[in-house]
């Protein structure tokens, strides 16, 4: 009692020598309660996510290393997962530290969060798995297994010191273009011969280094790269790998409109995308309200169409009904 007594009679006298300093012609300035429980605030640009070299030597480090290589040989590691020649950091590149090529830094500190695709509130183990079911067109990893937890402490580590619910650079994925083009698929032919053809193949389908644009070895309609504004983007901020920026606006519109044009693997329940509506105008297949823009020529069927979906969470309450 008389330890409570002491603290309530220095927070009074706080508050006294507040009141005194307040009767002046200017009060003191308020300090703010985040910057008393932080320390110090956010800035961004004094910020710098942590690399390979910083990954402790210990334990966690051990997890964390596991993750960053399981991005970098994703089909080679888990190959009944990944079952594309596409990797992780084919997107994600840099290992996932390029602001122009839908970084994970701060993606830790973003969930869980509302997606209107799938029309829930998701935590970071459903996206990553929507990664490797559309992007990667392959199959969703155990939420509880260890490769599920070193990814996840990866993404942690490299996204460590930002603040819950920050936006930084890259916060919105792949940078959406200033204006909407219309894409040629027949100039964009033309230009993949010119440009592209060098790593990715004259038939799409890349080599050991560089994954395959089309066909079953590529990422699915479902995944963001089969949209036509997502993939010239991507397209215009980063390739050629030898020459990034060196193509129009005009030019990565069309090549993207040349490469989605192709058959590539389907994505089982896209039809149940969106279940709001406003699926965005490029889309390439219908949902709600959606007609499809210009769909690839096929689609190849899954091998497991039921790996191939992430479900929504279920409530406690129907989980509960349905195991009874």
């Amino acid at each position: 009692m008389r330890r409570y007594l002491m603290g309530l009679s220095l927070a009074v006298a706080a508050v006294a020598v507040a009141a005194c300093q307040g009767g002046g012609k200017e009060a003191a300035p308020a300090v703010a309660a985040s910057d008393l429980r932080n320390g110090v605030k956010f800035v961004e640009a004094e910020w710098k996510p942590h690399t390979e070299a910083d990954i402790p030597n210990d334990s966690l480090g051990a997890s964390i290393r596991r993750g960053l290589y399981l991005m970098r040989f994703t089909p080679e590691s888990l190959p009944a997962y990944a079952t594309s020649s596409l990797r992780c950091t084919s997107c994600h590149q840099q290992d996932g530290l390029k602001a122009s090529s839908a970084p994970l830094t701060g993606a830790h500190a973003r969930f869980p969060k509302y997606m209107p695709r799938t029309g829930a509130v998701i935590g970071l183990a459903d996206r990553v798995n929507y990664c490797f079911t559309r992007s990667l067109a392959g199959n969703a990893i155990p939420t509880d297994s260890r490769e599920m937890g070193d990814i996840l402490a990866y993404i942690a580590f490299i996204s460590k010191d930002v603040p819950v619910g920050a936006k930084i650079a890259g916060t919105d994925g792949i940078i959406s273009m200033k204006d909407t083009l219309d894409g040629d698929a027949t100039r964009g032919e033309a230009i993949f011969k010119r440009e592209c053809v060098i790593c990715h193949q004259a038939d799409g389908q890349g080599n050991a280094a560089f994954p395959a644009l089309w066909g079953p070895k590529s990422y699915s309609i479902g995944a963001s790269m089969a949209r036509a504004e997502r993939a010239a983007s991507f397209i215009w901020h980063n390739m050629p790998q030898s020459k990034p920026g060196s193509l129009t606006p005009q030019e990565a519109f069309d090549v993207a409109a040349f490469i989605n044009s192709h058959p590539r693997p389907d994505s089982p329940g896209k039809e149940q995308d969106w279940p709001m509506g406003g699926a965005p105008d490029d889309v390439p297949y219908a949902t709600k309200g959606h007609e499809a823009f210009r769909p690839p020529a096929t689609l190849v069927p899954r091998r497991n169409p039921k790996g191939a979906v992430v479900p929504k969470p279920a409530p406690i309450g129907a989980s509960r009904k349905a195991g009874e």
